[in-house]
C-alpha cells in the first residue's frame, strides 16, 4: 500500500491581458491563471490538478485547494483510487468545508480539482489517458461515480444504468473511430473582444483554412460593434458555423432583443446571454430566441443547476467546465443529464490548460454515454498550451485523442517557476 505523502500548490499567472487575449464584454483584461496542485505519494508518482482562473483571486482558490486536499494527506492511496466515490464523500460531504457553498463556489471547484489530480494519479496508474479509462470502465462502475442526490428527480441510477448499457454496444468500434478520425473543434481565438477589426478578419479567415468548421464571436459591449464584427466574421468563415458568447452581459428581456438583431447571422448558438444562476431566464430567452440555440454552462456551478436548466429546456446546448464542478466525478453525472434529455454537449475550453483536460471528457461521452459527436465540438484556444507535458494535438480542425496516460494537467516545472505569482509558494 502507498500512502498521499505531501501536496503542493502553485498560485500561476500568465499575462495574456497584455494582449487582450481572452477578453470579452465582462473580463475585459484577463490574466489566465491556474491554482495548481501536485498529489505525490510515499512510493514517488504525482497526480496533477488545476482551477482556471483569470488572474485576482488565484490566491483564494489555492488557498480553498489546499484546505480540500490536506483532508487527503496521510490516507492509503489505493482504496481511494479504486473507488473514486469514497473520495468524493470524503470531500464534498467534509461538513465544515461544505458550509461555504454548499457544492459550489471556490470550495467546490477546489474539490474538483483534488479528484481530478486522483484521476490523473489513477490514469497513469493504469497506463492509459482519462478518457480510455473511463471508456473501458463497466455501466455499474460508472454510476457508482455519480453522486445522485438532488438528481434523482431526473435522473434515476436504474436510468443512467440503461443508458451506459445501451451504449456499451459499439463502444470499441467508437474507440478505433475516435483514434483514427479525432474529435470536431471549434476556434473562439478570433473572436476576443478586444481585437481590432483586421485582426478579427485575419484570424477568421485562418480558422477556416486551418480546417475548424466554426469561429464563435464575444459581443455584449455595443450592438453596433457587435453588427459590424459578424459581418466581418460572416465574410470570412463563408458558409461555416458562426456563434457567438455574451459572457452573461445582459438581462433577460435585452438578450432577447439584442439577440434577435443579430439573429440574421443565422447563428449556431448564443452562449451565456445572463447569470448563469437564473434558470427561468434561460427558459425565457431560449423561447424568445427560438429557433436559434442558448448555450451555458463554463459557470454552472453543479449538476443541480444543469439538471434544472434541462428540466426547464432552457438550453439547447450543454456546456461543460473541467473546473467549475467536482471533478470527473461530478461531469460523469452532467454527461448522463445531457444523455437523458438529448442535449448535445460542447465544452467550455476558453482558458489555461482547459482544452487539455476537456477533451477527455467529450471523448468519453463519445465512446461510453451518448456515442455521439456528429452534433459536438470541443471549444479551442489556440494560447499556452507549450505550458503543459502533454498539450492538446489540433489537426484539420478536430482534437486528435490523447494516448499519454493522465489527464492532460500536468504542466512543466519551468513554466510553474517561471510563472508563479510573486510571494506565493
Amino acid at each position: 500500500m502507498s500512502r498521499i505523502s505531501r501536496i503542493n500548490t502553485t498560485d500561476v499567472r500568465f499575462p495574456t491581458s497584455q494582449r487582450l487575449d481572452g477578453s470579452d464584454a465582462m473580463n475585459a483584461d484577463p490574466d489566465y491563471s491556474a491554482a495548481y496542485l501536485i498529489i505525490g505519494t510515499d512510493i514517488g508518482d504525482e497526480g496533477h490538478g488545476f482551477v482556471f482562473t483569470i488572474g485576482r483571486g488565484n490566491d483564494v482558490q489555492v488557498a480553498a485547494i489546499e484546505a480540500a486536499a490536506t483532508r487527503l494527506v496521510g490516507r492509503e492511496v489505493e482504496p481511494l483510487l479504486d473507488d473514486m466515490s469514497t473520495a468524493w464523500k470524503i470531500l464534498v460531504h467534509d461538513s465544515q468545508l461544505r458550509w461555504l457553498g454548499p457544492e459550489k463556489g471556490a470550495m467546490h471547484m477546489a474539490i474538483g480539482a483534488v479528484l481530478n489530480a486522483l484521476w490523473d494519479l489513477k490514469a497513469k496508474r493504469a497506463g492509459l489517458p482519462v478518457w480510455q479509462l473511463l471508456s473501458r470502465m463497466s455501466p455499474e462502475e460508472l454510476v457508482a461515480l455519480v453522486d445522485f442526490r438532488y438528481i434523482m428527480d431526473a435522473l434515476a441510477p436504474t436510468e443512467a444504468l440503461d443508458l451506459l448499457r445501451e451504449a456499451e454496444r459499439g463502444r470499441s468500434e467508437r474507440e478505433r473511430r475516435l483514434l483514427v478520425e479525432g474529435y470536431p473543434a471549434y476556434a473562439t481565438s478570433p473572436g476576443w473582444l478586444g481585437y481590432d477589426d483586421t485582426k478579427l478578419a485575419r484570424l477568421c479567415r485562418e480558422a477556416v483554412a486551418d480546417g475548424f468548421e466554426l469561429v464563435k464571436l464575444k459581443v455584449g459591449g455595443s450592438l453596433d460593434d457587435d453588427l459590424r464584427r459578424l459581418t466581418i466574421a460572416r465574410e470570412a468563415v463563408g458558409s461555416l458555423g458562426l456563434a457567438v458568447d455574451a459572457n452573461q452581459r445582459w438581462d433577460v428581456e435585452e438578450a432577447i432583443s439584442w439577440i434577435r438583431r443579430l439573429a440574421r447571422f443565422d447563428l449556431d448558438w448564443v452562449e451565456e446571454p445572463t447569470s448563469p444562476d437564473d434558470v427561468l431566464g434561460h427558459a425565457a430567452i431560449a423561447r424568445g430566441i427560438a429557433p436559434t440555440p442558448v448555450a451555458t454552462g463554463e459557470h454552472v456551478a453543479n449538476r443541480v443547476v444543469f439538471k434544472q436548466l434541462l428540466q426547464a429546456r432552457a438550453i439547447g446546448v450543454m456546456q461543460i467546465d473541467a473546473t467549475r464542478v467536482g471533478g470527473i466525478n461530478e461531469n460523469v453525472a452532467n454527461l448522463l443529464l445531457a444523455a437523458k434529455f438529448g442535449v448535445p454537449v460542447c465544452p467550455h475550453a476558453g482558458g489555461v490548460g482547459l482544452c487539455e483536460l476537456v477533451q477527455h471528457l467529450s471523448m468519453f461521452d463519445f465512446v461510453a454515454v451518448s456515442g455521439r459527436k456528429d452534433d459536438r465540438m470541443i471549444e479551442y484556444v489556440d494560447h499556452l498550451h507549450e505550458h503543459f507535458v502533454t498539450p492538446v494535438v489540433i489537426d484539420r480542425g478536430r482534437y486528435l485523442a490523447p494516448r499519454e496516460p493522465g489527464t492532460g494537467a500536468q504542466m512543466h516545472s519551468a513554466s510553474v517557476l517561471e510563472y508563479r505569482w510573486p510571494g506565493s509558494r
